[in-house]
């Protein structure tokens, strides 16, 4: 019985990682066209989460509340029995997590490049801040 079995997924990402995406409501509309459910985990307050997800109209099915990473990823994966669970992240902290739970890790690059989503590269826009656009003033 394999219908839809693409779909047959749970992904959440880390707030840092949806940050970190250009259009995170376009990401997040992309991403229900291949999974069951899309949500958002971190270790930050429940309202920095809400106002973001708010802010860039993003429809969430699940998020941490005011629950660690772990402790929310155990509950999704319990709540949603998909075939695969799939946590998006950007660090090595981010892999630790997904191994203890027993999620599979998808680190946020590759992710953006397999789905075509655009992200914001932090080196480049700290970069513009940086010293070198001192080297270019006349």
């Amino acid at each position: 019985m394999d219908a839809g079995g693409s779909s047959d997924m749970t992904l959440a990402f880390e707030l840092d990682a949806l940050q970190s995406l250009a259009d995170p409501n376009a990401v997040f509309n992309d991403a229900r066209g291949w999974t069951e459910y899309v949500g958002v985990v971190s270790e930050k307050p429940t309202y920095v989460v809400t106002n973001f997800t708010r802010k860039h109209r993003v429809r969430q099915d699940f998020f941490s509340g005011p629950r660690g990473v772990v402790e929310s990823l155990e509950n999704v994966k319990r709540q949603f029995d998909t075939g695969r669970h799939v946590f998006v992240g950007t660090t090595d902290e981010d892999r630790a997590v997904a191994e203890e739970t027993g999620w599979e890790f998808l680190p946020l690059a590759r992710a953006a490049e397999a789905a075509g989503w655009t992200t914001t590269d932090p080196d480049e826009e700290s970069d513009h801040f940086g010293d070198d656009t001192r080297d270019d003033w006349p």
